[in-house]
């Protein structure tokens, strides 16, 4: 997600020199990539998704070993966090989505996962790969299609000519409503991340070093922790709603 390409908002390393010091956003290209001729970057957005990508892969390796357990029917404290977890899960889509929610729980519940832990990463000293534009644009897009899918496989054609409702001449508002989607989505998620980057790169980078111990950790619990939960809550919420809305709309 988020091909190294020049800017702020898609993953350019970026600096700014403030009295002597500077204030590092933490997103540099770290490995030129040759593709169809063209020059791409590995940046840190990459290494950082791939750890918690990875970090998903394990965590769901181990749940499986823990629950394929022969002595499952008593279940251990591992076993019981597991279980919290998907059933909060599963509680939380099924009760937003009611009748609509069984195709789409694995789903929301990965989207969640990772978006959540890509939040947090902060924490370890990792930059969020949500504060990379390019990382919300591609799961807001995944996203769009679901929803654009979902309706489809739900109404047919009617997809089409209720882009014309309630009158034709408000069509083209139609469309741009629908193509407003994604923007939003990505750029909620992305705005509300790279702000707490920022806010943590200027504390770091332009106070003393006095400043920066114990103090920091409650902003990483703000920024990182707090309002990566609500965001990943928002974005779940939303796309859940999304999806609902196009299924109601045809019943």
């Amino acid at each position: 997600m988020g091909v190294g390409t020049a800017g702020f908002l898609n993953g350019a390393s970026s600096h700014i020199m403030l009295a002597d010091n500077a204030v590092d956003f933490s997103v540099h290209y770290l490995l030129p990539v040759k593709f169809f001729g063209q020059t791409v970057y590995i940046t840190t957005t990459h290494v950082t998704t791939l750890i918690v990508a990875g970090s998903i892969i394990l965590l769901a390796l181990f749940a499986r070993h823990q629950i394929m357990k022969e002595d499952y029917e008593v279940p251990n404290d591992v076993q019981n966090v597991i279980e919290l977890v998907v059933e909060f899960l599963s509680d939380l889509i099924h009760e937003s989505m009611g009748r609509h929610a069984k195709p789409f729980v694995n789903y929301v519940s990965t989207v969640m996962i990772f978006i959540f832990l890509s939040n947090i990463s902060g924490l370890f000293g990792l930059r969020p790969p949500t504060a990379d534009y390019g990382t919300t644009l591609a799961l807001a897009l995944i996203t769009f299609v679901l929803i654009q899918y979902s309706a489809i496989k739900t109404s047919k054609i009617r997809v089409l000519t209720n882009l014309t409702k309630p009158i034709p001449l408000l069509t083209p508002v139609n469309i741009i409503g629908e193509l407003a989607v994604p923007v939003s989505l990505s750029l909620r998620l992305f705005g509300n991340m790279i702000a707490g980057t920022v806010m943590l790169a200027l504390w770091y980078g332009m106070l003393p070093v006095l400043m920066k111990i114990g103090i920091p950790t409650f902003l990483h619990a703000y920024f990182d922790l707090f309002s990566g939960a609500i965001q990943t809550y928002v974005f779940a919420m939303l796309t859940m709603v999304y999806i609902t809305d196009k299924r109601d709309a045809e019943d």
